[in-house]
C-alpha cells in the first residue's frame, strides 16, 4: 500500500472529544505535526473525519 503525510494543520482546540481522540489516534498531538501511515481504509476513514484539521500528501 501507498503511504500517506498527515500534518495537523489546525487546532484542536474546542473541537469535539471524539475528534480529538481521532487525532490521538492518527498520533497528532501538536501543530505542524507530520505523520506518515499507510494508506488502508481505517486510516482513510480516519483523516476524513478530521479532513478540516489536516492536511493529506500521498
Amino acid at each position: 500500500m501507498a503511504t500517506i503525510k498527515v500534518k495537523q494543520i489546525k487546532s484542536r482546540i474546542k473541537c469535539p472529544k471524539d475528534q480529538k481522540r481521532t487525532l490521538d489516534a492518527l498520533g497528532l498531538r501538536k501543530m505542524n505535526q507530520v505523520v506518515e501511515h499507510e494508506a488502508s481504509p481505517a486510516i482513510l476513514g480516519m483523516v476524513e473525519k478530521v479532513k478540516h484539521l489536516v492536511s493529506v500528501e500521498k
